[in-house]
């Protein structure tokens, strides 16, 4: 079944929201602060654990912070592998790189497939540590509320301790759940606030200037009744496409359908800019321009405008 291209645009901006998240999470100045958070919660534990050593808790308190610990230190392990094996991803690899000679290339070829193992490795360690942190806060929550006013009085380290751990965590799965939908809602309702986002804040991964500017521009001028008479029983003209900058114009008739911005979901108003990308699909300058140069490809089709642009220069 054919789905609608406003859809499509949407599920490619969503594909991409989700990947620039992951390079966000997983960027240096996060991986910091996640581990400084982490180290943090360890060390709190260590403190509570020796200062509260006359303490006599009626539930397994102890156990569960130092499990709750372990979980932080795996977290942190898992972090730094993922890092390493997205920077060396990034950065390119020893002399593969840099077009070294072949006894590079098989070195450093043995080497990636060893960071990719422990990468591998890392991301099971993670999923399992997931999975054990959300049974372990269940079973500290059971303790906690099974101890009652009694933890509070015999061991008030040791229970306060629990109750910030338990807290942390349920704020933290909250902002991520409340985050996820926001980011759902804005990319259904408001793509072009997140293609906005994206411009300011992200690096120019995507097209350069130059290479969009290459790209064909038109306006758009609504049909006229008597167009509109003269086509008959066809289907009724939304408009025509008028390419700009040259003396002798290709021109494009649009359907009624077709004569709206698949991003931006508006309908071209008479006299505004377009932008055709090589694969035939057109937008909004405004809308296709900033999403090119954070993501080089359609957001219909996928079709990546730089390979035509190479292949034009080639040709020249």
């Amino acid at each position: 079944m054919m789905r609608e291209p406003s859809m499509l645009v949407r599920e490619t901006a969503a594909e991409h929201v989700e990947e620039r998240q992951s390079d966000w999470a997983y960027s240096k100045p996060v991986v910091i602060l996640d581990i400084i958070w982490n180290l943090a919660f360890v060390a709190a534990g260590v403190a509570v654990l020796v200062l509260s050593t006359e303490e006599r808790a009626n539930m397994p308190l102890r156990l569960w912070i130092v499990g709750y610990g372990l979980q932080c230190l795996l977290h942190m392990g898992c972090v730094c592998v993922e890092y390493r094996r997205r920077r060396r991803r990034r950065v390119g690899f020893g002399t593969v790189a840099s077009g070294g000679g072949n006894d590079g290339s098989s070195i450093s070829g043995s080497r990636g497939d060893s960071v990719m193992f422990s990468a591998s490795i890392a991301k099971h360690l993670e999923s399992a540590n997931t999975m054990f942190s959300f049974i372990w806060w269940i079973i500290g929550f059971y303790w906690v509320s099974a101890g009652g006013q009694a933890l509070a009085q015999d061991s008030p380290q040791l229970y306060w301790l629990c109750i910030i751990y338990l807290g942390f965590d349920v704020f933290f799965v909250v902002f991520c759940v409340a985050l996820a939908c926001v980011i759902g809602i804005a990319v259904c309702c408001c793509l072009p606030c997140i293609i906005a986002i994206l411009y300011a804040v992200a690096d120019q991964e995507g097209a350069s200037k130059e290479d969009i500017d290459q790209l064909v521009k038109f306006k758009f001028r609504r049909a006229s009744d008597n167009e509109k008479l003269a086509v008959g029983d066809q289907e009724t003209p939304g408009g025509i496409m008028t390419e700009c900058g040259t003396d002798s114009p290709i021109e494009h008739v649009l359907s009624q359908e077709d004569a709206e911005c698949c991003i931006c979901l508006s309908s071209y108003d008479d006299g505004v800019e377009l932008r055709e990308l090589p694969c035939g699909h057109h937008f909004h300058c405004t809308c296709v321009d900033k999403w090119l140069h954070i993501n080089a490809t359609c957001p219909l089709c996928k079709y990546n405008i730089l390979k035509s642009s190479r292949q034009d220069r080639e040709e020249v």
